[in-house]
């Protein structure tokens, strides 16, 4: 086999079998298969797309490019949450306390941002000194002494999608539904997480812009995950306009521990709270959806989510003093407001834009390795369907300076649209399949 006549292959719109697919991977990983070959064929995949075998192949050679973990020997049950991808989403940060201080043990791959998406780890790294670099046997030991664990994939757990996934985000190749779809199941699948609630974005600002794409995504992540023999759920959410308030890593830090200490955005609380209850239920730890709730809302409201993070971040080498005082973290010296120029109801606030705004501010990568400005960012003030004064502020602008600011505000203009007539509020979630 020869690695071009692969890329020829799904470049014509024919199927690859799974040792074909396989033989690319290994390929791949090893180095055999250089970048350049690797990101032809992913663009391939994308013009041409994937049949649900050739998707589960992937996913396959994905994990088995390295280790696979067996939690099962460390604790009874783990379960994990991925979300596909959106601006301003920091869930992970006040979900998996949640449910980790609910005493269900929570093992999480995370991954850097891609595209206009912010990543986890870019987010926790916002915080001095925390190590997102773990090793196999540092993950396993963490997941049983303290019950959750948030890292980078090592290099001994499916290091083909780790190269992979960065490739992606600079070669115009993130959003192609199998490629995603394998991504994210095959970091679940060799982490060993046995039950997955799968967050899928719908929106602007989301890589699946329309229900029916973000539909036929939870659709193959669901069935990957029962030829896989594992628990999956997917819930479909709003990705039109930011989640929260905060867009930049150490403003979404920010305003996570503002809600594991009880306040936070309302729409961001209730998001949380939605997907921690599924991931309780799921995991066996609830047998309803309202008594997962219950649970859930209990670890929030008491301070046990907010205890079991600070055990995280300590755990994993990070400064508590952060934690306990958000003020320590990283700050923008210049900050700019952008108000509305008229009276009336906020019909759009473009997710899209403000998350390639916080972009080109430095929250995020235009390419492969660029460093990332933890301090930087934007932080929207209304929410669609809210009634404005002329004057109201709609966000404010976090730049390293003002000619950075200045240009973030043009930048955002189109953004906002306000109109004379109230307008719907946009809901958090669409539906769930499982």
């Amino acid at each position: 086999m020869r690695a071009v006549d692969l890329i020829v292959k799904k470049r014509d719109g024919l199927e690859l079998t799974s040792d074909e697919i396989a033989f690319f991977i290994r390929g791949f990983t090893s180095g055999e298969i250089p970048d350049y070959q690797a990101a032809a064929w992913a663009m391939a995949v994308v013009l041409r797309g994937m049949t649900p075998a050739e998707t589960y192949a992937l996913t396959l050679a994905l994990a088995d490019s390295g280790d696979r973990l067996d939690l099962t020997r460390v604790v009874p049950i783990a379960v994990d949450k991925h979300s596909t991808g959106g601006v301003g989403d920091k869930t992970t940060l006040v979900v998996e306390p949640i449910v980790a201080a609910c005493g269900v043990p929570v093992g999480k791959m995370s991954g850097r941002g891609l595209g206009f998406s912010g990543g986890t780890l870019d987010k926790m790294e916002s915080i001095p000194g925390f190590r997102v670099e773990l090793t196999t046997q540092q993950f396993l030991d963490q997941l049983r002494s303290v019950g959750l664990v948030l890292s980078g994939q090592t290099a001994e757990l499916a290091p083909a999608d780790g190269k992979l996934y960065a490739l992606r985000d600079v070669t115009g190749t993130v959003p192609s539904i199998p490629l995603i779809a394998s991504s994210v199941m095959s970091k679940k699948i060799a982490a060993g997480a046995q039950a997955i609630v799968l967050d899928v974005k719908v929106g602007v600002g989301a890589f699946m812009p329309t229900l029916a794409e973000a539909s036929r995504l939870a659709r193959l992540m669901v069935d990957i995950g029962r030829r896989a023999n594992r628990r999956v759920v997917a819930l479909l959410s709003d990705m039109n306009q930011p989640l929260g308030c905060a867009v930049g890593n150490a403003l979404e830090v920010r305003e996570a521990l503002d809600t594991l200490h009880g306040g936070g955005p309302a729409d961001f609380r209730e998001h949380c709270l939605h997907v921690a209850a599924h991931m309780l239920l799921i995991s066996g730890r609830a047998t309803t959806l309202r008594g997962a709730r219950s649970l859930a809302t209990d670890a929030l409201d008491s301070g046990a989510a907010m205890t079991k993070f600070r055990a995280l971040v300590v755990a994993q080498g990070g400064d508590p003093a952060a934690v306990d005082q958000p003020d320590l973290l990283p700050k923008a010296p210049v900050v700019r407001t952008m108000k509305a120029p008229k009276a009336g109801y906020l019909a759009q606030a473009d997710a899209k834009i403000i998350g390639m705004t916080a972009v080109a501010l430095g929250a995020g990568r235009a390419r492969k390795g660029d460093p990332i400005d933890p301090a930087v960012g934007v932080v929207v003030h209304a929410k669609v369907g809210d009634r404005l004064a002329a004057g109201t502020a709609l966000c404010s602008v976090h730049a390293s300076d003002s000619q950075k600011a200045q240009a973030a505000i043009e930048q955002l203009s189109p953004a906002f649209r306000i109109v004379a007539r109230a307008v719907p509020r946009l809901p958090l979630f669409y539906c769930t399949l499982r």
